[in-house]
C-alpha cells in the first residue's frame, strides 16, 4: 500500500489553512480533491441537482427549519429540492460522499466526512487546527476581515457552527483528538511542510496495514 491508496478526510478550524493543505495534499498524491463546491459538482454525476449541495452549509438545523423541512419534503423526493429539510439534505450529502469514497482514493475536506466514511477501507482522518492569532492573520490576509477583532469574531462564529453541525449529526465531539488519526497544529509548519508530515504519517499507516 501507498499513501495514494487512501481516502483522506480532513476536518479543520476556520482560518487554520485546512483547505489549502487538502488541496496541496491531493496534488502531492495525485488524488481527486473535494470540498463544499466540488462536492456539489460531484453530485451531478450521481443524478443529484448541483444546487442542493452548493447551498448546503455546515450548520446545525434550527428546530423551525428542521420541522418545516421534515413536514414538507423528504430525501427521496429529489425533484422538490427546495423542500428538503436540513436533515434530509445531510442524507443526500452523505450519500454523495459515500459514493465518492467507494469510487476510489481521494481527499475530502469538511462535511463530517470522517464520520460518513468511518467504515471505508483505508480511510485516514486528519484534523487541522491553529491558535487564534494564526487564524486571524490568515483571515485578514485573504480579505475576509479588516481588523483582528473582526477576524477573531468570524473565526469563533464559524467554528461554533461547525462544532454544532458536527456534534449534532455524528454524536461525536468536533476537534476531539480521539476522533482522528492525526491532529496537526498548522501554525507550527508551512502548508507544504504539513503536507509532508501527513504523507509520512500515512506511509507509516500503510506499512503497518501491510504487515
Amino acid at each position: 500500500m501507498k499513501p495514494s491508496d487512501f481516502v483522506i478526510v480532513i476536518g479543520r478550524e476556520f482560518g487554520s489553512g485546512g483547505r489549502e493543505i487538502g488541496r496541496l495534499l491531493s496534488r502531492r498524491l495525485g488524488l481527486n480533491y473535494y470540498d463544499k463546491n466540488l462536492l456539489a459538482e460531484a453530485a451531478r454525476t450521481f443524478g443529484f441537482d448541483t444546487s442542493v449541495l452548493a447551498d448546503a452549509d455546515e450548520r446545525r438545523p434550527s428546530f423551525i427549519r428542521s420541522f418545516m423541512g421534515s413536514s414538507f419534503g423528504s430525501a427521496s423526493d429529489y425533484g422538490n429540492w427546495g423542500a428538503l429539510s436540513p436533515d434530509n439534505l445531510y442524507k443526500v450529502q452523505s450519500e454523495v460522499i459515500g459514493k465518492i469514497c467507494s469510487a476510489g482514493s481521494c481527499v475530502i475536506v469538511g462535511r463530517t466526512a470522517d464520520y460518513i466514511a468511518r467504515d471505508q477501507k483505508n480511510m485516514v482522518s486528519i484534523f487541522i487546527h491553529a491558535p487564534m492569532g494564526h487564524k486571524v492573520k490568515r483571515i485578514i490576509a485573504r480579505g475576509d476581515a479588516r481588523c483582528e477583532q473582526e477576524a477573531a469574531r468570524i473565526a469563533r462564529k464559524a467554528d461554533s457552527k461547525r462544532e454544532d453541525y458536527y456534534n449534532y449529526y455524528t454524536g461525536r465531539r468536533w476537534g476531539h483528538a480521539s476522533n482522528y488519526h492525526l491532529s496537526l497544529d498548522a501554525s507550527m509548519l508551512s502548508a507544504e511542510e504539513s503536507v509532508e508530515i501527513i504523507v509520512r504519517f500515512i506511509e507509516k499507516m500503510a506499512m503497518n496495514l501491510d504487515n
